[in-house]
């Protein structure tokens, strides 16, 4: 089966047929639908190599995240590829795992897939790496990181105004004995959301005590390693600022193995809002990062902004995400 015998059967021009699967606003509605009828009705399916071959795109997004095993990926993945299908594009996905070496690795395979853009939700990104899109006029978007630049643009979070909101939540509850577990402190969030912790204590007029607060790794075991070194300070905290919801759920696991309960002894709260997080008992309170309007940003500011090869990029944009409290089971008053 081939392109011509779609072009017969909607009685087309075979450059009409390579304009619809283009996706070509010059075709009218009425001839693009009895052109598709005709490819579902012959089982035709596009060569996706020549397609890129002739009209200078793949149809190929890169999306290039941090830890594949992490919830929150996931639902990011999910939200981008669901635009992405919207807009009949595909996405081409990697995993990073932290490691600054792998990214590497993720940036040649997408180079070699020759992507129309690339969304890189990590943070191990190097300059010079970004330098290498911009030389093949790829767009990019970054989280966390860079300016908007000729076909760069960047997605932020409220790293700060979450902790902020968790913070004010807790005081708000008479807790005057707050443990922090950070994430890793070589990623620039981690080191943000620790920089608003202790000036909020600050501000406060509270202890920092340096025995409750301890660096984890942005997983299970890395919060529940954490806070076990947290539980063995002379004076226990009544609640527990962590770095993720993974992080969250390893903290509570060593309370409940210490003996203490949450939150009648100390209250726990996450950050991002993973699904399994309103299923864990207690049900977690923590901080939701809103992933479907960060990947439906990210995709259309590579999308919108895409151009043929060659071609100087338009300017890209900035954008930041705040996060929302959601208050659940693991907080209550602090004991008297």
């Amino acid at each position: 089966m081939n392109i011509k015998a779609v072009a017969q059967k909607a009685r087309v021009s075979t450059a009409t047929v390579s304009r619809t699967i283009n996706g070509s606003a010059t075709v009218s509605p009425k001839t693009a639908e009895r052109v598709r009828r005709a490819i579902e009705l012959l089982g035709f399916y596009p060569d996706v190599n020549a397609r890129a071959l002739g009209s200078g795109r793949s149809s190929l997004y890169g999306l290039i995240i941090s830890d594949i095993t992490n919830p929150f990926f996931p639902e990011l993945v999910k939200a981008f590829e669901d635009v992405a299908v919207e807009h009949k594009q595909e996405i081409l996905i990697a995993n990073t795992n932290y490691d600054p070496a792998r990214m590497e690795n993720c940036v040649i395979r997408m180079l070699q897939r020759k992507v129309d853009g690339v969304a890189i939700m990590t943070s191990e990104m190097d300059d010079k790496l970004i330098e290498v899109f911009s030389r093949r006029h790829i767009p990019l978007v970054l989280l966390d990181a860079g300016s908007p630049a000729p076909g760069v643009s960047s997605v932020r979070f409220d790293y700060h105004g979450g902790i902020v909101a968790a913070m004010d939540h807790l005081l708000s509850l008479q807790h005057r004995k707050i443990a922090f577990i950070s994430g890793p402190m070589t990623l620039a969030s981690a080191q943000i959301r620790f920089n608003a912790f202790t000036e909020i204590l600050a501000k406060n007029n509270l202890s920092g005590d340096k025995s409750l607060i301890a660096e984890g790794n942005h997983r299970v075991d890395g919060g529940y390693q954490a806070m076990k070194r947290i539980l063995t300070a002379k004076v226990l905290p009544t609640a527990v600022i962590c770095s993720n919801d993974l992080t969250a759920i390893g903290a509570m696991s060593a309370i409940f193995e210490h003996g203490l309960r949450v939150p009648e002894d100390i209250s726990v709260v996450g950050y991002d809002d993973i699904q399994l997080s309103a299923h864990t008992h207690p049900s977690l309170t923590t901080l939701r990062l809103p992933r479907t309007e960060l990947a439906n940003r990210a995709f259309h500011n590579l999308f919108d902004k895409r151009t043929l090869a060659g071609k100087q990029l338009p300017m890209g944009e900035a954008h930041i995400f705040h996060p929302k409290l959601i208050v659940r089971e693991s907080t209550s008053t602090a004991k008297p």
